[in-house]
């Protein structure tokens, strides 16, 4: 097919060279027009045109560009010599609406002489439909009709601005049908708009299905396509929850509380579980809010609980209602008729009451307690009020009627018991004097409480409170928190603190004036006077030992008591015991005193194991305490043996050894030296000395003590003491040193005939003398003997039957 085809001339010069100068001539051009139109047929090829040249002299001709040499290729080729056009094979118009050509023109020598730019246009036929998406979307039930539901949009690839590109949609069905709507289409700029008419009810259809068309304008034939619309209809409040069932007058016991007197149950017809089903309960007519009520979310069951008790005196019956409403706003919309043109005339209630449900419970009455009014009192006195004073009146009322209304008063907590209280009146009156200092009395207030106990079954009770302030009075006399002392000896005056209390307050109390009573001139003063705590200055004068102070405190309305002090004063540089006792009186705490209670549990643990002692065929063997290793001067002397039993230690002598000194043992100088007993003992047992002292012996325990890791007290001299004057008094005076021969029964030879004794193995071991090492004096010789040349060490020891 031929049609005419535009070429536009652009340009066409040409030049010619002469012998004289540059000539310039202007080229004339006949060109014919064409056009093809998309989808041809064929058959291929044909002419589309010839481009008709005036001039003769040119060689031939070219094209290049869209159609040729570019996309789409090989769609038009030109006859180099002729200069015919034609067309090789279809185009399609929505892949190319125009080729863009360059023509040129060749000289004889191959030059080109002129460019020409052409278009070739391609024209559009009706070969594609509109086309159409698929689409869903959610709608609630509740939107108004007239509304939009969704915009649909079609695409044709034709061209748009011929009736090939341009269609209409329509609505085709609407499935399933619905009396109550409609659905319609109004096609504008965007596309087409999806409205509907009516009212929307879940519970009547839950989904619609659209059918939309899209048909274009083709002069020829006509194109069309369709697409979906799916309307999901979201259920909303568009019913009410409804009561089923009725409830009759329900029993309640008077004061009871925390208990679930009724369960209600409703019907909604909305979707479970959303918030148009779900139900919130409301209780009306309950004044002194007795009830409440919670939605048990899965059955949507309303729970009335009773959180606070009924009271029988105040009305035997109780009304209230409960209503029911929806989390969600309720709505309703009703079609009234349907005209034919605009939307129709519907009826849409947002607003209506809640449903209630009226309930009556009746009050069983139950014996109340009495009642205090007011239950908490105070009341302020003096200390020290006489005995029998009034202090406050308690009045308690019954509001029983059905059941005895009559009471008694009582005490209920009195942990000092000062107070009575008359058991008609309510009259509190004290039965002791009131002391502030007292116990059981915080911050001045002492605190007892009253009792109100009805006559009925079962008893109840009310409790009333009152405080009780205690104004102070000047009732106590300063006190010493300490009437130790302990001072060093000093060419200098020294001091040492004082300090006291009152148990009185302020202005009966602090500060208090110190002053010394007696003769203490250029001896004892106290410096400053006034304070809680001052100094007791000793004077260089005063000598060392015990000293006996008296010292008159007041208070500061001159209320005083006189108080005797005990002074020791003590060369502190001969003695360490002075030291021991003031860092034991200065800093006795808590830990001092548990030193002190164990070493009383040690005291008994030993007197006990003392006194279950016997004496046996066996000799119970007690080490000393290691305080080094000891040695005993050789007498060469022997005696009788004994049955274990050694003298009292009343025979011993005491033997001080604070003159002996080892050269380890140096640092001892300034400790407390503690005496000790000289013992001696034969090969049969201990033997009494008279006059012979132990002679401590270099060892690892005298190095500690020369290094000063152990110091004696005055505490580890009374335990020794009391020890050993304990297992004195367990031995009896008429004890014997001696014992006379005992004769054993003879055993006989061994009878090795005897085939029901076995053999018994001894095994050769070799003898180990540190075995020896621990003996006491009777196993020396033995040892002497095994390990000649040898000594022997061994503690001392007392053996008690």
């Amino acid at each position: 097919m031929t049609t005419p085809l535009y070429l536009i001339l652009i340009m066409g010069l040409a030049g010619a060279a002469s012998s004289g100068g540059m000539v310039r001539q202007k080229r004339a051009w006949i060109i014919d027009s064409f056009k093809i139109e998309e989808e041809y047929p064929g058959p291929f090829p044909y002419v589309l045109g010839q481009i008709n040249v005036v001039e003769k002299q040119l060689q031939s001709f070219l094209i290049h560009g869209s159609g040729v040499d570019e996309e789409p290729l090989g769609v038009l080729a030109i006859n180099q010599v002729t200069g015919t056009i034609s067309v090789l094979k279809k185009v399609d118009f929505e892949t190319c609406r125009m080729l863009k050509l360059r023509f040129e023109a060749l000289d004889p020598d191959g030059k080109v002489n002129t460019r020409l730019g052409v278009e070739v246009l391609i024209t559009d036929v009706n070969d594609n439909a509109p086309t159409l998406a698929n689409f869903e979307i959610s709608l609630d039930e509740s939107k108004p009709q007239g509304s939009e539901v969704i915009i649909v949009k079609a695409e044709d690839k034709d061209d748009n601005k011929s009736p090939n590109g341009t269609f209409t949609l329509r609505i085709v069905s609407v499935t399933p049908e619905d009396r109550d709507v409609e659905f319609f289409l109004e096609q504008k700029k965007e596309g087409g708009v999806i409205m509907f008419k009516g009212c929307l009810d879940y519970q009547r259809v839950q989904k619609y299905m659209i059918l939309v068309e899209a048909k274009d304008h083709g002069p020829k034939v006509q194109l069309s396509s369709t697409g979906t619309v799916v309307v999901k209809i979201r259920d909303k409040n568009n019913h009410q929850p409804e009561f089923t069932g009725q409830a009759g007058p329900i029993h309640v016991k008077e004061r009871e509380q925390g208990i679930d007197v009724l369960r209600l149950s409703v019907m909604d017809k909305d979707e479970k579980g959303t918030p148009a089903w779900r139900v919130k309960y409301n209780v009306h007519g309950d004044t002194d809010e007795n009830f409440k009520i919670t939605t048990d979310l899965e059955t949507n069951t309303g729970i009335l609980t009773l959180k606070k008790g009924l009271d029988f005196e105040k009305g035997t019956v109780r009304n209230i209602s409960v209503s029911a409403e929806n989390e969600e706003p309720y709505f309703s919309c009703q079609v009234k008729s349907r005209p034919e043109k605009g939307l129709w005339d519907v009826k849409v209630i947002k607003d209506l009451e809640s449903k209630t449900i009226p309930l009556t419970f009746a009050i069983d009455d139950v014996n109340d307690p009495p009642i205090f009014n007011p239950d908490v009192k105070s009341v302020t006195v003096n200390e020290n009020t006489p005995i029998g004073a009034f202090l406050e009146k308690f009045t308690a009322v019954d509001p029983d009627i059905t059941y005895s209304n009559q009471f008694h008063y009582q005490l209920g907590d009195d942990p000092n018991s000062w107070v009575s209280v008359d058991a008609k009146t309510g009259e509190v009156t004290t039965v002791k004097v009131l002391d502030r200092e007292g116990p059981h009395v915080n911050d001045s207030v002492y605190v007892v409480t009253l009792l109100a106990v009805d006559h009925g079954s079962p008893q109840m009770t009310a409790t009333g409170t009152l405080s009780i302030f205690l104004m102070d009075q000047n009732d106590n006399v300063p006190q010493l928190n300490s009437s130790r002392l302990y001072m060093c000896l000093s060419d200098e005056p020294t001091s040492a603190n004082i300090s006291a209390y009152d148990l009185d307050l302020p202005p009966y109390s602090y500060p208090f004036h110190f002053e010394l009573v007696g003769d203490t001139t250029n001896k004892w003063k106290v410096d400053p006077s006034y304070g809680t705590t001052v100094s007791l200055v000793k004077e260089n004068m005063v000598f060392s030992g015990h000293h006996m102070l008296t010292l008159k405190i007041s208070d500061s309305q001159g209320h005083y008591a006189l108080h005797n002090l005990s002074v020791t004063v003590c060369d502190c540089v001969a003695s360490s015991s002075c030291l021991v006792r003031m860092a034991s009186s200065a800093r006795l705490g808590g830990g001092a005193f548990g030193i002190i209670a164990l070493a009383l549990l040690l005291l008994l643990v030993v007197l006990l194991l003392a006194s279950l002692i016997t004496c046996k065929n066996k000799k119970s063997f007690i080490p000393f305490q290691e305080e080094g290793n000891y040695y005993q001067n050789s007498f060469n002397t022997e005696g009788p043996g004994t049955d274990c039993k050694v003298e009292a230690l009343s025979h011993l002598v005491y033997t001080d050894t604070s003159h002996m000194q080892n050269p380890n043992t140096s640092a001892l100088d300034n400790k407390m030296n503690v005496p000790s007993y000289a013992m001696f003992g034969g090969h049969a047992g201990f033997r009494k000395v008279t006059t012979h002292s132990l002679v401590r012996k270099e060892s690892m325990m005298s190095k500690l003590h020369a290094e000063g890791a152990f110091e004696a007290t005055s505490l580890d001299i009374m335990v020794q003491w009391a020890i050993q004057n304990s297992l004195q008094k367990l031995r009896s005076s008429s004890d014997r040193l001696d014992y006379e021969p005992h004769v054993y029964a003879l055993e006989g030879e061994k009878d090795s005939s005897d085939p029901e004794l076995d053999p018994i193995p001894i095994l050769e071991n070799e003898f180990k003398t540190d075995l020896l090492q621990d003996l006491d004096l009777k196993f020396t010789k033995l040892a002497s003997i095994c390990k000649p040349g040898q000594s022997f060490p061994y503690a001392l020891q007392n053996s008690d039957g």
